[in-house]
């Protein structure tokens, strides 16, 4: 592996034996830190955010699961 630096990018050189899935992994991951890098929610936020998706989910989709 090799790493570059340049004044506006990372330049990141793997060989082509790595396993593309655990690459696609890597780079999702690299990509969420990259989207909320200037978040300044707190997990609280984000976890009450993610409850009321999910209890309007639920709300709207209930009757599929339960007769």
């Amino acid at each position: 592996m090799e790493i570059e630096r340049t004044k506006k990018e990372v330049i990141i050189r793997l060989p082509s034996t790595v396993d593309t899935e655990d690459l696609q992994a890597f780079l999702d991951y690299a990509r969420y830190k990259e989207l909320t890098s200037s978040f300044k929610a707190s997990q609280e936020e984000a976890d009450k955010l993610a409850g009321q998706i999910n209890k309007e989910w639920w709300t709207k989709h209930r009757k599929r699961f339960v007769p």
